[in-house]
């Protein structure tokens, strides 16, 4: 095999590699056990591949620059991926001056569930609403709130469900 049709090889299986890699992360953070250790099993065999297309013969620039940047590439386009797929929970919580009401009303009428709270902020009364929806909504909730409230304060992270709840399917 000529050096930079190996560097290729090498770049390929490094983006395969690390794209698996990432995604079986992020399954593993998501409580996915056995996706993540299928992914984990793949994963594996092509960085066995990858790893003994490097180290058979002498070293060459092609195969180490196919390693290092299929690494980068890997990490990418794993994390894209994972957000293509969007599986799990967002939990969002809204922070408005004056609209939360709005937030939360307008959140249930696209049938999600919306817990309003009143708080004390640093400039006075606030209202807070959360909301916990899944991923591949999280778009379309963002909007909605945006449209409710152009001025409100909004936090988005992961949640893990653990007992019962609401979730517009």
């Amino acid at each position: 095999m000529s050096p930079i049709v190996a560097g290729l090889f090498v770049f390929v299986m490094r983006v395969t590699d690390m794209s698996l890699d990432t995604l079986r992360l992020l399954f593993v953070m998501r409580g996915r056990k056995l996706l993540a250790a299928l992914i984990g099993a793949t994963q594996a065999a092509v960085f066995i591949l990858a790893v003994s297309a490097v180290l058979r013969g002498p070293l060459n620039v092609w195969t180490v620059l196919g390693y290092a940047g299929g690494f980068g590439a890997g990490v990418a386009l794993g994390m894209v991926a994972e957000e293509k797929l969007a599986i799990g929970y967002a939990m969002f919580h809204i922070y408005s001056q004056e609209r939360g009401q709005v937030i939360a009303l307008a959140l249930r009428n696209a049938g999600h569930a919306a817990t309003l709270f009143a708080a004390q902020g640093k400039g006075g009364q606030v209202s807070v609403v959360d909301c916990a929806v899944m991923r591949r909504r999280a778009a379309a909730v963002r909007s909605l709130i945006e449209q409710a409230d152009p001025e409100a304060f909004i936090t988005q992270e992961d949640a893990r469900p653990l007992h019962r709840g609401y979730f517009r399917s």
